[in-house]
């Protein structure tokens, strides 16, 4: 029998020890911030945003391989906010990359780009996986997309239209 996992919020000093943990992540004291993290996790296995403040705790530290559990843990738990799940698919499959681990980090990206797909971030990094598994022509074409559709650079602007184009058929010619 599979056990319940808990969706109901954290109780008020559960959350309130959470918050603390964060502002020391933020504040520059990641070790700590781990450490309450890792306790907080404890007692509260099955929480989504708990998980994933302890991988972003660990990632800080450059505990990449001691990170990977708790951004699984957060991305296949219930509850996580959205922006939340956001950065920990990017955490995810960032620190899967880093790691070598390529195939995972193109399948956590990926997933990462269909939930959200105007995130700029998610598609930068996936283009980083693509070519670390040598899809180097989907990796160019996602970068040259971005470019267009972000770029604040007067030179990009006034070509947008032509990078956009070759983005779609980089093997265009005259």
């Amino acid at each position: 029998m599979r056990k319940a996992v808990r969706t109901r919020p954290l109780p008020a000093d559960a959350a309130a020890r959470l918050a603390e943990a964060v502002r020391l992540r933020e504040g520059g004291e990641p070790e700590t911030a781990r450490w309450s993290l890792l306790a907080l996790g404890a007692e509260f296995p099955d929480d989504a945003s708990v998980a994933y403040q302890t991988a972003w705790a660990h990632d800080v530290l450059g505990l990449e391989a001691e990170a990977v559990p708790f951004y699984e843990r957060a991305v296949t738990l219930p509850g996580l906010p959205r922006d939340d799940r956001r950065g920990a698919l990017l955490g995810l499959g960032s620190t899967y990359r880093v790691l070598g681990r390529h195939a995972d980090a193109v399948r956590t990206l990926r997933q990462g780009t269909d939930e959200f797909p105007e995130d700029g971030a998610l598609r930068a990094f996936l283009a980083m996986a693509l070519y670390n598994t040598g899809g180097h022509h989907e990796a160019m074409t996602l970068l040259l997309r971005l470019l267009a559709s972000t770029s604040e650079d007067p030179g990009v602007r006034a070509y947008r239209r032509a990078i956009e184009f070759y983005a779609g058929d980089l093997d265009a010619t005259v």
